[in-house]
């Protein structure tokens, strides 16, 4: 059970502690709620920039890494399609430092052309190496608009185009920042050795008087239902053909994400799950394979992707995969292999809050998903779950008219 106390700024932002005396560190992780799912369509890849930009300088602290460092802390971030979420640790004496940084560049970063260009070149060596130079890099910037046409997730965090960070203006990155990233779009929580009071004290003092900005005018177009099957083929140079079949599916946010959360893993949470079993081990079709959820927090996909094994043909190996996915459709999964992968899933859930940053983080999302005491209950969701739900949503999913296949091959 993971205690915490909560309360709301009454600027907006949502502040949650954990108290943790057993260590002498604490954590400060806010969460804002954008992602790429909020960029412009002609102007994407901008929350990916921002997690790089956040580190530039704001209006008082023209360098955000050193003091930090003197504080004997360290930080990251990361962004995806829903979040962007930044995050510190340092000693718990030194927290008014993590206050002091954080509430700084919430307030106003500094919005300098240098910082602006050297960041815009960071990204975009980042979308070249990662994305465009490297083997397999572009599947996603493939199979998004492929199994997206309507939705924001059609693209990736990366962005589009290249073209979309280098066009980028110091205005166009100053009302992006101004729009989302406020105290009533965020939510914090610090964790570690610290008092409750103590904290919302700190974040009055600290936050309390930057101004909420947050217009909720957001409006995620729906994506259709899809009925018909899709099919995308190109040539790479790459060393082994590939499949990638994305399959959408529901959201986060729903009470079927936990049967399907639990029918991917039983496809392929480790080596002794059936399509490693099956197509890797026994068959030898392919080289590896792996089926898992987005769990993005609109309609999400279900991908099963592998990599095939040398000589094995296209048809081959699709068929076996197919007859895979066709038992998982038409036959119940045993008690023994639904208790294997709930254990699974509940002994990750209890590694992912060993450390102070992992417990901060769910309580962020939980938060973000309704109530941060969901990080306390979701395991029963888990738990809940029959085989005859794992059935029922693998026979909605894996339908043919649902599918968007992607065939990379290797250029001969």
């Amino acid at each position: 059970m993971i205690s915490f106390n909560r309360t709301k700024l009454s600027n907006g932002l949502t502040v949650i502690v954990h108290e943790d005396n057993s260590t002498p560190l604490a954590t400060i992780n806010i969460l804002y709620k954008v992602g790429a799912r909020d960029e412009d369509p002609d102007k994407t890849g901008f929350a990916h920039l921002f997690e790089h930009l956040m580190f530039g300088g704001s209006v008082n602290i023209p360098e955000y890494d050193s003091p930090l460092q003197l504080a004997g802390g360290d930080n990251n971030a990361f962004t995806n399609n829903d979040i962007t979420n930044y995050y510190l640790t340092l000693p718990a004496q030194n927290l008014s430092t993590g206050f002091w940084l954080e509430s700084d560049r919430m307030m106003s970063l500094a919005f300098s052309p240098k910082s602006l260009d050297v960041q815009r070149q960071v990204v975009i060596e980042e979308f070249k190496q990662r994305y465009l130079n490297q083997p397999y890099g572009d599947v996603s910037l493939l199979l998004r608009p492929l199994t997206y046409k309507v939705h924001p997730y059609q693209w990736s965090t990366i962005g589009k185009e290249i073209s979309h960070i280098e066009n980028a203006s110091l205005e166009d990155v100053r009302n992006f920042f101004f729009r989302y990233y406020c105290p009533d779009n965020a939510i914090m929580c610090v964790a570690g050795n610290v008092k409750s009071d103590e904290v919302f004290k700190m974040a009055e003092e600290w936050f309390g008087e930057i101004k909420r900005t947050f217009k909720d005018e957001r409006k995620y177009a729906a994506e259709p239902k899809q009925t018909e099957k899709r099919v995308q083929t190109v040539e790479r140079n790459i060393p082994f053909d590939s499949i990638y079949r994305s399959y959408h599916c529901s959201s986060r946010l729903e009470k079927e994400f936990y049967a399907e959360d639990l029918m991917t893993d039983i496809l392929s949470a480790g080596k002794s799950a059936r399509l490693y079993n099956s197509l890797v081990k026994d068959k030898k079709l392919f080289a590896e394979i792996h089926c898992y959820g987005s769990g993005s927090f609109d309609k999400g996909t279900i991908t099963a992707e592998g990599k095939l094994v040398k000589g094995v043909t296209m048809k081959q190996a699709e068929e076996a995969l197919d007859e895979e996915l066709k038992k998982i459709v038409t036959e119940p999964v045993s008690n023994d292999e639904l208790t294997k992968v709930k254990n699974k899933v509940e002994s990750t859930m209890v590694f992912s809050e060993i450390d102070l940053s992992g417990r901060a983080l769910n309580l962020a999302i939980a938060e973000y998903m309704g109530d941060a005491a969901l990080i306390n209950t979701e395991v029963d969701r888990y738990r809940e779950v029959t085989a005859a739900d794992i059935t029922a949503r693998a026979q909605d999913v894996f339908r043919e008219t649902n599918c968007s296949t992607l065939y990379y091959l290797s250029k001969k």
